[in-house]
């Protein structure tokens, strides 16, 4: 993954080649137009990023922000991480339908849909996939897979 060294997705944006920037700058919009409130956008891992604060949920099982969201320029294609996506079977089932139902083709990873172009992705799908899980049920969910892992180390 290649991953910046910005301290703001403002200087995260100014760095991106043209290009890639007004593509980058498209998503990361929908994002932003469909974040729900309580998720903040900064930068974590290289990448913009959309966090539940420490300061609102801090007993994370690594110390950072619970990343919700994430936005990439990587070497070979560009990619949107959709946390909620990957953590939730049924939103899962719900997005690789909407998007397949649109004719676009999927190329995804656990949690990340990798695109070459933005007209490649349904931004009306990102949309609705970012706008779908509420902060509290996105901690709800975490908080049961925690519980889950706990048990199971526990066999």
């Amino acid at each position: 993954m290649v991953q910046s060294a910005a301290e703001t997705p403002e200087q995260y944006m100014a760095e991106l080649p043209d290009d890639r920037r007004v593509q980058i700058e498209q998503v990361r919009q929908i994002i932003i137009d469909n974040l729900p409130e309580g998720y903040v956008e900064r930068m974590g891992w290289g990448m913009v990023v959309y966090v539940i604060p420490l300061e609102r949920y801090p007993d994370t099982y690594n110390g950072q922000p619970l990343m919700y969201a994430g936005l990439a320029s990587q070497k070979n294609h560009m990619a949107v991480y959709l946390s909620n996506v990957y953590a939730d079977e049924e939103t899962l089932d719900w997005f690789r339908s909407a998007y397949v139902a649109t004719g676009k083709k999927l190329d995804m990873g656990k949690s990340c849909v990798r695109f070459r172009q933005v007209d490649q992705l349904p931004l009306d799908v990102i949309g609705q996939a970012v706008a779908r899980t509420p902060v509290d049920a996105f901690l709800a969910n975490y908080e049961s897979a925690q519980a889950n892992r706990k048990a199971a180390r526990k066999r």
